[in-house]
């Protein structure tokens, strides 16, 4: 990872750790460096944010001063960025969110002309602009000057490709939706409306400063609660920008990631549509979702923590169906990107082909209760290879044996070890993860 740019995007407090001078020279170097040979187009979405406005018009301001076209999409989910920039012959894609975190945070994601997240390279370019490490860019001048262009046009044709993708009808289907009072507000509504719904939502009237609060994927108890009261057959939270999605089942279950990849993918599978009855998941899926995947024949593959690692993954091998628990599920055929209102749409699908609820449906997978506690350590790499640590985890890999694991990584962006315990019951957790962080104490390397 790069001093601005992480595993997803250049993200940190608006006007603090991310400023609108940096975000203009996001867009100086976006504009001259598609603009080199031709007139570069680039879309700008945004999520609802009371900051999202002032970075757009700086991203747009430092575009067209490089002589490149900004489209604006206004506010939009990120898949929707992705999706208008591979299909519409733009250069690249901007989005300007933090995803799930609180308002006052802000970031801006890059998209590259396939819809991909850019290239580590590119951003590494653009970091030594920013610095003052490269010379200075030339200004375009005269009718060379860029223009921005309103274009909610391809947030709209965006919506119709989510409706073209139901296989069947919703009709009298009671379903739920937590739209975060972020981007998924001005698009999910209209997309299950279309396909016949009986449409409950909530979260749904963003304020600049209520995005994410209390709401949405990350706060699901709201969900819960509503799918319970309105007596809803099903409810869908996303974040947001609307990469993520997690179920509510009609008792008012939480159906995570994990719970989500293995319904999908089983039924892919059934169908031969899953590239050799393979998913891709990251080192935290659930235990229980193995062991449920082991039982029906369906295969996986592991990677590091980050849906970028997870597409990675996909495009190497072709597999079409990929996530990670918190709720970013790549479906590879329809997407590049983790993309919420398609994973409720293919949900759907999964139901309503089956003839089954949710619940019966996430019923034969075992969620193996999680604890995951971070040590702040004065160096990441050498706590985590200490010879007393590892003897530590070691002995807890072999006390857990097939009834559990441990896993035990560096934090990509603080100064972090997370000690992760998956078992029969909160109590074995509780006791190996304290067991591990103990010995981290002991051997003088927590701060």
């Amino acid at each position: 990872m790069g001093k601005y740019f992480g595993t997803d995007g250049f993200r940190g407090e608006a006007n603090v750790d991310l400023t609108v001078e940096h975000a203009f020279k996001v867009g100086r170097f976006l504009g001259w460096y598609f603009g080199r040979d031709h007139k570069a187009r680039v879309v700008i979405g945004k999520d609802t944010r009371r900051s999202s406005y002032m970075f757009e018009y700086a991203l747009a301001a430092g575009l067209t001063a490089s002589g490149a076209d900004a489209y604006l999409l206004h506010v939009t989910t990120t898949p929707s960025v992705s999706y208008v920039v591979r299909t519409e012959d733009f250069d690249c894609g901007i989005m300007i969110s933090a995803s799930h975190n609180p308002y006052y945070d802000n970031g801006i994601k890059i998209i590259n002309g396939k819809g991909h997240k850019i290239e580590a390279e590119v951003e590494e370019q653009i970091e030594a602009y920013i610095d003052g490490e490269t010379e200075e860019l030339p200004l375009a001048q005269k009718e060379a000057i860029g223009r921005t262009v309103d274009y909610a046009a391809g947030r709209n044709r965006y919506i119709g490709h989510l409706i073209a993708l139901a296989t069947r009808s919703f009709k009298d289907i009671k379903i739920g939706l937590d739209c975060s009072n972020g981007s998924a507000s001005s698009i999910a509504k209209s997309v299950f409306d279309a396909l016949g719904a009986k449409t409950y939502v909530i979260s749904n009237e963003p304020d600049g400063l209520n995005i994410n609060k209390e709401c949405g994927s990350t706060h699901i108890e709201a969900l819960q609660t509503y799918v319970k009261e309105k007596d809803l057959d099903i409810g869908f939270a996303y974040d947001g920008d609307a990469d993520r999605c997690i179920a509510v089942d009609e008792n008012g279950n939480v159906v995570n990631g994990d719970l989500i990849m293995y319904i999908c993918g089983k039924y892919m599978m059934e169908q031969g549509r899953l590239k050799d009855n393979t998913i891709v998941t990251t080192v935290m899926s659930n235990l229980g979702l193995y062991k449920a995947c082991d039982k029906i024949g369906m295969k996986y593959e592991q990677t590091k923590v980050g849906d970028k690692y997870v597409y990675e993954n996909m495009q190497q091998n072709g597999y079409v169906l990929g996530g990670e628990q918190s709720g970013h599920i790549i479906f590879s055929k329809h997407a590049r990107t983790g993309d919420g209102i398609l994973t409720s749409l293919m949900v759907m699908e999964v139901m309503l082909e089956k003839k089954q609820s949710l619940a019966k449906l996430c019923s034969e997978v075992k969620i193996y209760p999680q604890l995951l506690k971070n040590i702040r350590v004065t160096d990441k790499k050498t706590a985590r290879e200490n010879p007393e640590v590892q003897k530590a985890v070691a002995a807890v890999a072999e006390a857990l044996g097939d009834d559990g694991r441990i896993l035990v990584r560096e934090s990509g962006t603080e100064p972090v070890i997370r000690v992760m315990v998956e078992a029969d019951t909160d109590e074995i957790c509780e006791k190996y993860v304290n067991q591990v962080i103990d010995v981290i104490k002991e051997q003088g390397l927590a701060v």
